[in-house]
């Protein structure tokens, strides 16, 4: 090992170290008699969930909510993405390029619950924000993962097509869209697996789908019914998972 791989490590250990002693909480309390009795009362609370057939039919109403809300914003979010990742690798200039990484870097580095919180005052409560939320984020994350797939594939196909005078329109789409388009339809499913929790976050400020029932019957103590909606997101992001693996399955055959 050498001094400076020596040097990088030993910062990375005190740097891990500064942040576990700076972590402050109750540590004692956490792992107390009295927390695990609380937890267990808590457990006790829940159960049975709910089951009854008006509430069922709210809570499958939410979940396609939450569907429609991960699913949507996911599809805006690739469109946007794409539109900021031919700049964004540095197809149009330079200049181009700097700004499409600036907006990218804006709108994935606010979280989609704070992207909520600051739409909600401009479109209300609902799903209508949540999906928004989940586009602007998601469209950050995947024009930065979109442009990194166009600067990695091969130039060759798109220049042959120009040299024989093809437009830059047309030599992109028949030479360069289809080479990443597999890249884009993987990295798009695996963001809407990602979203399908989000979405689920996104009822804390008034997101919509099964978030804001969770959030509801929380606050009301009403622990029966929360643990119904906790059931519904648990098999709710199975399903997802499953659909979004065998896709990729599908595609990579």
């Amino acid at each position: 090992m050498n001094a400076r791989a020596f040097l990088i490590g030993g910062a990375f250990v005190v740097f891990v170290g500064a942040c576990v002693v700076t972590l402050t909480g109750d540590w004692r309390g956490f792992f107390s008699v009295e927390s695990a009795r609380r937890m267990a009362q808590l457990a006790r609370d829940a159960m049975p969930p709910a089951h009854d057939g008006a509430f069922l039919a709210k809570v499958g109403y939410a979940s396609m909510e939450t569907v429609a809300i991960s699913l949507i914003g996911t599809l805006i979010a690739a469109i946007g993405g794409l539109a900021l990742a031919l700049p964004g690798a540095g197809r149009w200039g330079h200049a181009a390029k700097a700004i499409a990484r600036l907006v990218m870097n804006v709108l994935r580095a606010i979280p989609e619950l704070v992207w909520a919180g600051l739409l909600v005052v401009a479109a209300g409560l609902g799903p209508f924000t949540g999906t928004l939320a989940l586009a602007v984020h998601t469209a950050g994350v995947l024009g930065r993962l979109f442009a990194e797939s166009l600067e990695n594939i091969s130039a060759e196909p798109y220049n042959a097509l120009r040299h024989h005078g093809t437009g830059a329109a047309a030599a992109f789409w028949y030479s360069t869209f289809p080479q990443v388009l597999p890249q884009i339809i993987s990295y798009a499913l695996y963001r809407w697996e990602n979203n399908i929790r989000a979405a689920a976050v996104l009822g804390v400020v008034g997101g919509g789908g099964l978030g804001q029932m969770l959030h509801f019957h929380l606050s009301l103590f009403q622990m029966q019914d929360a643990a119904t909606i906790l059931i519904a997101m648990i098999v709710l992001v199975g399903l997802v998972d499953f659909v979004s693996n065998r896709l990729r399955i599908a595609m990579s055959a």
